[in-house]
């Protein structure tokens, strides 16, 4: 399989679990990459949404522009879901096979929102810090709520997930959840077999919302 591979795909801040990475992790996946001669690409959608401290970039680490590449996203820092807008940056040969496969897939980002883009990049990151907040609180809500409901939980330390530990089919835990109490929770099967058995929720919703889930998921939980 080793032989065979060409790309090496990470991404941290993770979606769905919310794991970060250290920094020796990332350095020795830099030397596999450049010594099984594999491209490292690094998905880092999540990097602006942290809770304590910022995540290191990928490519700020020795050897990472020779062999990688490192995504971001607009939708996630900026809010701007949907709008389909991010951008790559690395090695330049990389960059240059990214964008001709692009310009022969798609007919490119609406100019307007390219504009906006830049807008969001070159202005004031204030609203990047407040939306920070914003998520440190929501999270602070559900961890606390979901812990009285009799859940262990690990606090993440950023994203705007919370992936939790469920006893038995995620599936049927997250049916449970929608039937009973009209909160969807994300089946942990979904992104993979090594998600069974977890749930993923979401802070995407007012705290007023997080809060009234919480009080329906205590209710019917300690009954299951």
């Amino acid at each position: 399989m080793l032989k065979r591979a060409k790309i090496l795909f990470l991404n941290y801040p993770n979606n769905p679990t919310s794991a970060f990475v250290e920094k020796d992790f990332l350095i020795e996946a830099i030397k596999f990459c450049k010594r099984n001669g594999i491209i490292l690409v690094y998905d880092a959608a999540y990097s602006e949404i942290y809770f304590e401290e910022k995540p290191v970039s990928f490519l700020s680490l020795p050897g990472a522009k020779d062999i990688g590449i490192e995504f971001h996203s607009l939708s996630k820092t900026y809010n701007m879901t949907g709008w389909r807008i991010g951008w790559a940056c690395g090695n330049r040969e990389l960059v240059a096979a990214l964008a001709k496969i692009k310009e022969n897939i798609d007919s490119g980002t609406f100019e307007a929102i390219q504009f906006a883009g830049i807008e969001a990049l070159t202005g004031s990151q204030e609203s990047v810090n407040n939306l920070r907040s914003i998520y440190k609180k929501r999270m602070d809500i559900l961890v606390d709520g979901l812990r009285e409901a009799g859940f262990r939980i690990i606090p993440p330390k950023g994203t705007f997930y919370l992936w939790v530990k469920v006893q038995g089919s995620s599936i049927e835990n997250a049916g449970y959840l929608l039937e009973k109490a009209g909160i969807v929770a994300t089946p942990g099967i979904g992104f993979g077999p090594s998600g069974e058995g977890y749930l993923r929720f979401s802070i995407t919703v007012p705290e007023e919302k997080i809060k009234e889930g919480i009080r329906r998921m205590k209710e019917i939980w300690v009954k299951k």
